[in-house]
């Protein structure tokens, strides 16, 4: 079973969490199911930002990103080149490290 570890976010995640999920679940309904409450204003339709992450490890293991979801990040704040919708990004067999940024298209803090 996969490993999710998301690195501590001061506004959404203070200390961080190590969490275990099934290959083929998206990062975001992973973090939902665990009570790590990403942002996601379009309801996970691939519409906004607002679910940005970053990998930090194991991005190769992830889905391939569509081309809409390429075109929706090109509108979040601070892209990286391994950015990822967390409402797209379906987990692989290899365990993988998250930072949610603390800003979205939403909000800044």
């Amino acid at each position: 079973m996969p490993q999710i570890l998301f690195l501590p976010n001061k506004i959404i995640l203070p200390y961080g969490a190590k969490i275990h999920t099934k290959i083929g679940e998206t990062i975001l309904n992973a973090a939902l199911k665990n009570n790590i409450q990403i942002e996601h204003a379009c309801e996970k339709s691939c519409a906004c930002t607002t679910c940005h992450c970053i990998i930090k490890s194991g991005f190769s293991s992830l889905s391939k990103c569509s081309e809409k979801e390429e075109d929706t990040l090109d509108k979040a704040w601070k892209v990286e080149e391994k950015s990822r919708l967390s409402c797209q990004a379906k987990i692989g067999k290899k365990n993988i490290v998250v930072e949610i940024p603390y800003y979205s298209s939403n909000y800044t803090k």
